[in-house]
């Protein structure tokens, strides 16, 4: 992705966003496109209208830090988004291209994700890639199409619509979190065709995307509906994996005493269930090794609870009608 390019393409997107009654701009007869003229922005942030062109055009490439600022006043930007405008000005130097999409998760943090057992955690690739998740978070997301990466669920998955309970602003943060890390890593050789994927299949994504909204991850609460344990409302905490740039660690809690915290005590009973069935239906000798501490960016979708539970079922009818009985008490309990 051409940095001057992007900048241009930031500056036009938000002029078309802004109408003239919002900045006191008189009216000034029919406007063939929305939001503000070129001449118009020119004024408001003190510059000349070539010089103005040329920025849109991606010729100018070295804005000051004064016409910077000017800009994010005349557009009337928020922190988030004069920060997306400083990145897109200032890119900074990659110091060396990947030679995949491959991420690593450290040792250390996968220990960490394996001793939350009422906590769904999970950790996030620069491209929102799931590298690594504990049981619980496995059991949140089981069953649905893309979800070995949330951005392609969210807009590549109908059934995403019905999962989680807010589904526009989810989209919405989505797309816009995507193209804050364009801006920070324009020269990302990846990330061009995760764009081109989700616009060529998404509308949605193609029109969010066109916005140039940023949005980055922090403090939020998202409501979800899981088809076993229903209406679940959580917290998610986002950090900062400092040994991985690009790298965040989620975490979602449930408030005390909530219906929440006993759907999530649910959640995590089905999911040791899912695990002590998918053992017993494996031979000894053949068993599956345990989660490798590292985990490549592009895994393939966990297969459905319901195709995992078919493989050998007649050689442990027994125990698989014991185990279904035991699943359904709790859905009954709930």
């Amino acid at each position: 992705m051409d940095s001057g390019k992007l900048l241009g393409e930031y500056l036009q997107a938000r002029r078309k966003l802004v109408t003239p009654d919002e900045i006191g701009l008189k009216h000034s007869g029919r406007r063939r496109t929305p939001g503000l003229r070129r001449e118009e922005m020119a004024y408001l942030a003190g510059v000349s209208t070539d010089y103005y062109s040329r920025l849109e055009q991606g010729r100018e490439r070295n804005p000051s830090d004064q016409v910077l600022s000017a800009l994010a006043r005349a557009l009337d930007l928020d922190s988030e988004s004069a920060q997306h405008l400083y990145a897109l000005a200032h890119p900074r130097t990659r110091r060396g291209t990947p030679a995949s999409r491959v991420e690593r998760v450290s040792p250390m943090l996968m220990r960490l994700l394996r001793g939350w057992n009422h906590t769904p955690a999970l950790v996030l690739g620069r491209w929102m890639d799931v590298l690594a998740t504990n049981q619980i978070a496995e059991a949140l997301y089981d069953g649905l199409a893309h979800n070995d990466n949330l951005i392609r669920m969210v807009f590549l998955n109908p059934e995403s619509r019905d999962f989680y309970v807010d589904w526009e602003k989810v989209a919405y943060h989505k797309a816009a979190h995507l193209r804050a890390a364009a801006g920070t890593d324009p020269d990302d050789p990846f990330l061009p065709e995760l764009v081109e994927e989700l616009s060529e299949e998404s509308d949605e994504f193609r029109r969010l995307w066109a916005r140039h909204d940023v949005h980055f991850k922090k403090h939020e609460s998202k409501g979800f509906h899981h088809r076993d344990v229903g209406r679940l409302t959580l917290v998610c905490e986002s950090f900062t994996v400092n040994s991985a740039p690009g790298q965040q660690l989620l975490i979602f809690q449930a408030e005390p005493g909530s219906l929440t915290e006993k759907g999530l005590a649910m959640l995590g009973s089905i999911g040791s269930l899912d695990v002590s069935m998918s053992d017993s239906l494996v031979p000894s000798p053949a068993r599956a090794p345990m989660v490798p501490v590292t985990a490549p960016a592009t895994m393939p979708a966990k297969a459905p609870v319901a195709a995992r539970r078919s493989t050998g079922r007649e050689s442990v009818d027994p125990e698989t009608k014991e185990m279904n009985a035991r699943h359904a008490m709790w859905q009954k309990a709930w």
